[in-house]
């Protein structure tokens, strides 16, 4: 039974590794993700102090898996607690706050990677500048759960933003890493190559909102006549996981397919089952959301390797990386339309690297032309700093930068019912 024991005995230990975690952050006044994080840095890294028995979680299946679900599960709740129409009213600083969060770190970082790694080829100063590119949507969709800001229109923004942008950075990250697989053959890259990424990306979020707003009633409507109890929560899952496993097979991120699923639904597709005694699908998704979405941010931690903070050159590429990732998202502001809006916390909602980070820069290790690596081990560690730092100020600064908000909305209120002097 040690196929099943093992995996059962690791999971209890991240998912209490995930509440102490999560106590200690809430108990300082910081969301639960920091602690969720800090809780998995410190279980990736005890084999610095020669301690080697819990290095296979790092790698564990079953935990990857749980942990990729729970993030999809995470942005297939927050769509469903938003709607098309609300993010359509928002969508033109969604999409400027993406557009200038691709162009500004993509910029900075190849600037950065110029400056610092002068013989460097063309090829990793281009790769350098597309790891700082992507959001972790995952992350900040967890803040704004965790401090209560999920529903308000500066979320819809971070999010809607985050996802155009993953769109963006993918393709981005695709038409780079095609101009280099190329080079390295001794071909060029077709333009016919490079639209078709482009249209894929874009042509899925539409085609999956379109078929999702005229299906999703008749789905719902067709599970609401199943007498059997959890019909709600099943048939949300099942839609939830088909548009996330359509996003994965034609290259994008599943969680863009979960976000465009959640999005779909409004509350009339739970009104047949709310009517007959059930709990609305968002309070149903709750409890496995609680339960799966902190084992995400305990692995995101785990595969942190603190080592990499002992070599000198790494950490000033690193400095300087995590400088023109933080400005490059700080860029965002200026895409936001809107007076109201609160412009420096989208943009620091956008600033996060996370998991996304650390794919692009993965995917640069495998990359060559003419024998040599785009990505060295020295240049991954830091941009692996850089997504450490990101993804850690992220959560303390979100808060800080709402409640800031709020004190001034507060300020500016009272200045205004206060009578004038005679």
């Amino acid at each position: 039974m040690d196929h099943i024991a093992t995996p059962l005995l690791s999971l209890a230990l991240v998912v209490v590794a995930a509440q102490v975690g999560g106590h200690f952050a809430s108990r300082i006044g910081q969301p639960a993700v920091v602690g969720e994080l800090a809780a998995g840095i410190d279980l990736g890294n005890l084999t610095l102090v020669d301690f080697t028995r819990l290095d296979f979680l790092k790698t564990d299946g079953l935990i990857d898996f749980l942990s990729q679900l729970g993030v999809i599960l995470l942005l297939f709740q927050v769509g469903v607690e938003s709607t098309v129409g609300q993010m359509l009213k928002v969508g033109l600083s969604s999409f400027l706050v993406a557009t200038v969060g691709v162009v500004g770190p993509l910029l900075l970082g190849w600037a950065v990677s110029l400056w610092l790694l002068p013989s460097a080829s063309w090829y990793t100063h281009v790769f350098l500048g597309t790891t700082l590119i992507a959001t972790s949507v995952g992350i900040t969709a967890r803040v704004l759960k965790d401090i209560d800001r999920s529903r308000t229109d500066e979320a819809r923004v971070i999010l809607g933003a985050a996802v155009i942008d993953d769109v963006l950075g993918l393709v981005v990250l695709a038409v780079v890493t095609g101009l280099i697989e190329a080079a390295n053959q001794g071909t060029a890259l077709s333009y016919a190559a490079i639209a078709l990424v482009a249209v894929k990306g874009l042509a899925f979020l539409l085609v999956a909102l379109v078929l999702g707003v005229y299906a999703s009633p008749r789905l719902f409507s067709l599970a609401s006549k199943l007498e059997a109890s959890g019909a709600l929560l099943a048939a949300g899952l099942a839609f939830c996981f088909a548009l996330a496993g359509a996003a994965g097979v034609i290259g994008l991120a599943p969680i863009i397919g979960a976000f465009a699923a959640g999005l779909v639904l409004e509350d009339l597709h739970s009104r047949e089952f709310v009517a007959r005694g059930e709990h609305a699908l968002e309070h149903q998704l709750e409890p496995i959301v609680s339960f799966l979405v902190p084992i995400f941010f305990v692995v995101l931690g785990m595969r942190t390797e603190l080592r990499v903070f002992g070599d000198a050159r790494v950490l000033g590429l690193a400095l300087a990386l995590t400088l023109a990732a933080i400005l490059g998202k700080q860029l965002c502001a200026m895409g936001v339309v809107g007076e109201r809006l609160d412009r420096l916390s989208i943009a620091i909602g956008m600033m996060p690297r996370g998991e996304v980070g650390l794919i692009f820069a993965g995917i640069g290790l495998t990359l060559q032309v003419n024998g040599q690596p785009i990505v060295d081990r020295g240049v991954f560690s830091a941009v692996v700093v850089m997504v450490i730092a990101t993804t850690v100020m992220t959560p303390p600064a979100l808060k800080w930068s709402f409640a800031r908000s709020d004190r001034r909305v507060r300020q500016s209120g009272s200045q205004g019912t206060e009578p004038s002097n005679p």
